[in-house]
């Protein structure tokens, strides 16, 4: 290897790690603009950031009308064969989804929404995705506690495995912000592209499976398994392992493995795409 390869390599590493610096020496910054960002969504309404809750609380309420009440879901089984109400499961599922969704969507659509800051040479603008993902943690940590407030009056308070929840949301946040990287850089040169993000979400949460139970249907295995290469997948299985059946993520490590190398590349990528289209975003915006 040559001298130029040497310095174009040893380049590459270090843009790639450029932004994981901006973050970390902006985190100050980041935290208060992300609080700005939570409160800038509902302002000028009356009830303020009440209604940052009120929504998913509307969506879980119809979700569990339509299939438990009008489709008659009735329980939901696990492998282990645990029993729990059709609302609980569908819970555990739509928790993860919520901040998912959320994230990628408004990570998408940072820098239009943000283009003031974009124009400002001075400002990192590689910390404005990871605004919007802590943003979004305020009403994802307010339905976790919705969810095992719910949990625990149905008598099926998961214990000290509740800890792992914490880790499959930063499943969640790494996933969703190399997403976000990645789309966001794009959109601002093709703006369809957060409609396609929309739509994409609206086949996804069929797919992963957020409201139905592909362990107790009778499935082709081929077909199950192309489902599962969805990350989501895992992520939301994990939440129903914490709350429902009591697994521990390392008991599962084919499936950790494969989703830390698909959020690892998706990340990489997000970010190379990012950073190589950075000096044309003033450009554009």
């Amino acid at each position: 290897m040559g001298e130029f390869d040497v310095k174009r390599t040893a380049k590459e590493q270090s843009g790639l790690l450029s932004i994981l610096k901006e973050i970390l020496q902006n985190r100050r910054l980041i935290r208060r603009l992300a609080k700005n960002d939570f409160r800038a969504k509902f302002a000028g309404s009356y009830l303020g950031i009440v209604w940052a809750f009120v929504q998913p609380v509307i969506t879980v309420l119809l979700y569990w009308f339509v299939f438990e009440k009008a489709l008659h879901a009735g329980t939901q089984s696990t492998k282990a064969g645990i029993t729990v109400p059709y609302v609980l499961w569908l819970v555990a599922g739509l928790v993860p989804w919520f901040y998912f969704s959320d994230c990628w969507v408004s990570g998408t659509n940072v820098l239009l929404e943000y283009n003031y800051l974009v124009k400002k040479v001075v400002f990192r603008i590689s910390v404005l995705p990871v605004v919007k993902m802590i943003s979004g943690l305020f009403v994802h940590a307010f339905f976790i506690v919705f969810m095992i407030v719910l949990y625990g009056i149905y008598g099926h308070f998961p214990g000290v495995i509740l800890v792992q929840i914490l880790y499959y949301s930063f499943c969640v946040f790494v996933l969703a912000l190399g997403l976000s990287y990645l789309t966001g850089a794009i959109v601002v040169f093709f703006r369809d592209l957060s409609q396609i993000v929309s739509i994409l979400l609206q086949v996804l949460i069929w797919v992963t499976p957020i409201m139905w139970n592909m362990e107790a249907i009778n499935m082709n295995g081929t077909v199950q398994r192309i489902l599962r290469l969805n990350p989501m997948y895992y992520v939301v299985s994990g939440y129903r392992d914490t709350m429902v059946s009591g697994v521990w993520f390392f008991e599962k490590p084919g499936m950790t493995l494969y989703f830390w190398i698909v959020a690892v590349v998706i990340f990489l990528l997000g970010t190379t795409v990012f950073r190589k289209l950075r000096p044309h975003f003033a450009d554009v915006l």
